[in-house]
């Protein structure tokens, strides 16, 4: 199949395909008599397991080491289970982050009667750092 079918069958633009491809997630592809890149099954399965993993917060970089441990035959599964643990534990922390910015947002929309001199706002005044 060429990058377009490769594309289309994936859900992955041909500008990121070929960013993958530079940044080694897949491999360099076949050509063609003509040039055109040529891509198979196994470029599609990969192809599938960057987004997903990608979808899932997956930096890069861990998706190329999930990679090369799905490459190493008799790998032990104990890596791929400790790379989930390490990123749910960002994900909670990003989370625990968005909370207090959401509640400290939510402090100084409460403050802020909404009309009146902009100068008096303490939302502006919080962003200036006026109150640190």
């Amino acid at each position: 199949m060429n990058i377009g079918q490769l594309a289309r069958q994936s859900g992955v633009p041909i500008d990121t395909i070929r960013y993958y491809e530079r940044q080694g997630l897949l491999p360099e592809p076949r050509r063609a008599a003509n040039g055109y890149r040529q891509y198979d099954g196994e470029d599609l399965r990969r192809l599938r397991f960057v987004r997903r993993a990608k979808q899932l917060g997956f930096s890069l970089e861990d998706i190329a080491g999930l990679l090369q441990l799905g490459a190493a035959r008799g790998a032990d599964m104990a890596q791929v289970r400790q790379a989930a643990q390490e990123k749910i534990a960002a994900i909670q922390q990003r989370i625990e982050e968005l909370a207090r910015v959401r509640d400290a947002l939510q402090q100084l929309v409460q403050a802020c009667p909404g009309h009146g001199e902009l100068a008096r706002c303490p939302i502006m005044a919080a962003l200036e750092g006026e109150n640190e």
